[in-house]
């Protein structure tokens, strides 16, 4: 932050509290606006040729912000992650703006760049049980391999995120019919579990050769501390180049999956969007598109007139 002024840094070290402590930004959110808004700040100061107080940040004009986008487009920044930066950049100065009485219309104004989002990579029922299945076979430790079959379990069996699977505490076990978890941003949800998953969690604590205190991680890595994702994440890869599955067959396409398999057997956005945590229905519809792909796609390699 060397290129920041002193009033600019704390300004923005107060904003990352404020979204910490009453937004309930998770700790990957902040990470990420410390960085976008730090970039943000630092190309304003060599841009102007000045340090950037308050009064100099309040009277960012439209020119500067094009300038800005330039110069990031220029970094070889695609226009999705241009975009997450400029968003941060716009939830920094709407809090800024309030707080310091300004006008952030220059700030505000300045539109995203266009992009085709990406839809879900699904694996089909088939394929996402080959990698349960194959999993539990990625370690000369059966504790291991139970243990990453329980986590990837709880990723397609109940729709969770890497982090919130993680994030279990042994008090959790043995799993009750239906779980409470707190998502991003503190949303919480009820999730039902499935017999599937509470066995599986059940032979990984079996197994398990670490004591596992209630208040203490449910998931262990081979130290007895807290599992990290890239552990999952390996034996993912490992998984899916012996099944000859695409790249695209991470822990987060079995949430997917998760989502796109209910959607298949009839159920409805809402309940799907209540289960997977999502703050917006849009979010949860993009599992439409990929329905729709899957349908077109059928009707294109069978129907006689294709």
């Amino acid at each position: 932050m060397s290129l920041i002024s002193p009033a600019a840094r704390d300004a923005l070290e107060s904003f990352l509290a404020h979204q910490r402590s009453i937004q309930g930004a998770a700790e990957n959110t902040i990470t990420a606006y410390t960085g976008d808004i730090t970039e943000f700040l630092s190309f304003m100061t060599v841009h102007s040729g000045q340090s950037q107080g308050l009064g100099a940040l309040a009277r960012i004009t439209t020119q500067d912000m094009r300038a800005w986008m330039a110069r990031t487009r220029s970094g070889e920044v695609g226009p999705r992650s241009l975009a997450r930066k400029l968003s941060a950049v716009k939830a920094f100065y709407k809090w800024l703006a309030a707080r310091e009485g300004f006008e952030p219309t220059a700030v505000l104004s300045t539109r995203a760049p266009k992009f085709t989002r990406k839809l879900p990579r699904p694996l089909a029922v088939d394929a996402a049980q080959s990698l349960l299945d194959i999993a539990s076979l990625q370690s000369d430790k059966p504790w291991v391999g139970a243990r990453d079959t329980a986590v990837l379990t709880l990723l397609w069996g109940c729709g969770l995120r890497i982090s919130e699977a993680l994030g279990l505490t042994a008090a959790d076990a043995p799993l009750p019919t239906v779980l409470r978890i707190t998502g991003k941003g503190g949303k919480e949800r009820i999730v039902p579990v499935l017999d599937a998953a509470r066995d599986a969690v059940d032979a990984y604590v079996a197994a398990s050769p670490f004591d596992l205190p209630d208040a203490g991680p449910l998931f262990r890595g081979v130290r007895g501390g807290a599992l990290g994702p890239g552990a999952i994440q390996k034996t993912m890869a490992r998984a899916r180049m012996q099944l000859g599955l695409p790249a695209s067959a991470t822990p987060h396409a079995m949430r997917h999956s998760f989502a796109t398999h209910l959607l298949n057997a009839g159920g409805d956005l809402r309940s799907i969007q209540e289960l997977l945590g999502h703050a917006s229905l849009s979010t949860t519809q993009a599992y439409t598109a990929v329905d729709t792909a899957r349908l077109m796609d059928v009707y294109a390699r069978a129907h006689p007139k294709a």
